[in-house]
């Protein structure tokens, strides 16, 4: 609990908290209200594949934002509009206004303000405590984002059930709110930016740095499959299957939050627990992740999917402890947030196409070769990390970064 004695960093921790609880509870609600309002899976695929298409248009350019301006009032105005566009949707489920065109628009303005929050809160999280307290802030962030997504998402399935998806949706447009307020309140010293040379030359930089290390991109491109197979499962084909089986939205809510749990739990283990060559492990353990669709065809049970994907959360928390912790620790501060914009562009490129994709999979395969085909995706990815030398070899001492005086931005 060290980093939290840190002002900056205790004023992060409660927005970024504020902003996953809320997270939690939107994907389960958005789900069940276009759901109710069409029935139709390939719709809820057009209305999530929105969002995740403008946050990956504009990756890059949030990226180079996040290095050319203070953090802080970024995750602040994003925070903002999110808020605002969350309400602008509860008020239409909990009116019956919601067109799908108009949640499209939503969702993908949504989407757009979304780009710089990932980069940011990345990038700024090392700026708020000093270097030596760096992974435990990361670790303790990550427990506490975990915590607030299983309360997220066990408060989603329940609001859903007991008084419909519109208030669930109400619900998130708070966190956001209380989200930006906290931000808002993040003082960290910054050097005065210098002219900007363009934002051409200034994503060169950041791709210079992405592609000089064999194993950040190798395993962007793998999370890019990977992610496909996963987003496919639990954003659309999940919720289908919960809706038609024994399941029931608040199982499915229970389910999701299991992966929470599992994350804290993993989050705990990597306080006091750091494998020699902790990616490799981390790359590994993302496998667990191909149990969900499995059994979303084999064995729709809640309490199944609740074992599996708590296993599956600490397997993840393993492998974000270790990537978000390396990265801090090798990259450039000044160069950071566009590296982690291309580590968001490429691991969730696919992410859009999945969740488009998914409905009419369904349709022209059914609904189990759609779940198998997410698993088999999700698996070939993790063994193709695990099988690629650069990653197999990476222990604690890892190649040094680009001279910093090839990059003219001090910040």
């Amino acid at each position: 609990m060290a980093p939290l004695r840190h002002r900056p960093f205790r004023h992060l921790f409660i927005g970024t908290t504020a902003n996953l609880l809320g997270n939690g509870v939107a994907p389960i609600a958005l789900a069940f209200a276009v759901l109710d309002a069409t029935g139709s899976v390939g719709s809820l695929g057009l209305v999530v594949g929105a969002h995740s298409l403008t946050s990956i248009l504009f990756l890059l350019y949030g990226g180079v934002l996040a290095d050319r301006l203070p953090r802080g009032p970024l995750l602040v105005g994003s925070s903002v509009v999110s808020a605002v566009i969350q309400a602008v949707i509860a008020a239409l489920v909990l009116t019956h206004s919601a067109a799908i065109p108009l949640l499209m628009v939503l969702a993908a303005v949504n989407g757009a303000s979304s780009s710089c929050y990932q980069p940011a809160a990345q990038a700024l999280l090392p700026q708020t405590v000093p270097a030596e307290s760096r992974r435990a802030a990361l670790a303790l962030s990550r427990i506490a984002g975990s915590s607030a997504m299983i309360v997220g998402a066990s408060l989603g399935g329940v609001l859903v059930a007991a008084v419909g998806p519109g208030w669930g949706l109400a619900v998130d447009a708070l966190t956001f709110a209380l989200a930006a307020a906290s931000f808002a309140l993040v003082r960290v010293q910054v050097a005065p930016p210098e002219p900007s040379p363009g934002l051409v030359h200034e994503l060169r930089i950041g791709w210079q740095e992405f592609t000089s290390r064999s194993w950040v991109w190798v395993i962007v491109v793998a999370f890019c499959f990977l992610n496909a197979g996963i987003t496919a499962s639990f954003t659309v084909l999940g919720p289908a299957v919960a809706d038609t089986t024994g399941i029931g939205r608040t199982g499915w809510g229970l389910a999701v939050a299991a992966g929470s749990l599992g994350a804290v739990a993993g989050g705990v283990l990597s306080l006091r627990w750091r494998p020699r060559r902790a990616i490799l492990v981390g790359c590994a353990l993302m496998g667990l992740t191909g149990m969900m669709p499995l059994l979303l065809a084999l064995a729709p049970y809640t309490w199944v999917l609740v074992v599996a994907n708590f296993v599956a959360g600490v397997g993840i928390e393993q492998a974000g402890v270790a990537w978000y912790s390396t990265l801090n620790e090798q990259i450039p501060e000044d160069r950071l947030a566009r590296v982690y914009a291309y580590d968001d562009l490429g691991s969730y490129l696919a992410l859009p196409l999945a969740q488009f994709a998914a409905g009419p999979a369904v349709l022209l395969l059914g609904l189990h070769a759609t779940l198998y085909a997410a698993a088999a995706l999700i698996l070939l990815a993790t063994l193709a990390m695990v099988a690629t030398p650069s990653i197999r070899a990476l222990g604690p001492k890892i190649a040094e970064p680009l001279p910093a005086s090839e990059d003219p931005v001090p910040r």
